[in-house]
C-alpha cells in the first residue's frame, strides 16, 4: 500500500542514466554557449551512457546528446568559416 501523495511509478526503482541526462543538457546548452567545448563533452558522455544503456535507462537521451554534440561542432565550424570570410556586413542607409 502506498502512502498518500506518492505514486507507485516514482518508487519503482527504474532510474534514468545520469550521464544520458548530462549529455542531453550539454548538447542543448552547447547550441547557444561554448559549443566547441560542450559539443565534444556531450558526445563523450552520450557514448558512455549508450554503453551503460543495458543496465540503466536513457538510451534515447544519450543518442540525442550525441546528435546535439555533433550539431554543436558543425555550428562552430560554420561560425568559424563565416568569421574567416570577413563576417556579415549589414548595409543600412541610402
Amino acid at each position: 500500500m502506498t502512502s498518500y501523495g506518492s505514486s507507485p511509478a516514482a518508487s519503482s526503482g527504474s532510474r534514468t542514466n545520469g550521464l544520458a541526462i548530462a549529455s542531453l543538457c550539454c548538447g542543448v546548452v552547447g547550441l547557444v554557449f561554448l559549443n566547441i567545448i560542450l559539443g565534444p563533452v556531450a558526445i563523450i558522455l552520450g557514448a558512455v551512457a549508450r554503453r551503460q544503456a543495458a543496465v540503466k535507462n536513457g538510451a534515447g537521451m544519450a543518442k540525442a546528446g550525441i546528435v546535439l554534440g555533433v550539431v554543436d561542432i558543425v555550428l562552430w565550424l560554420v561560425m568559424l568559416a563565416v568569421a574567416a570570410s570577413g563576417g556579415f556586413s549589414w548595409y543600412v542607409g541610402g
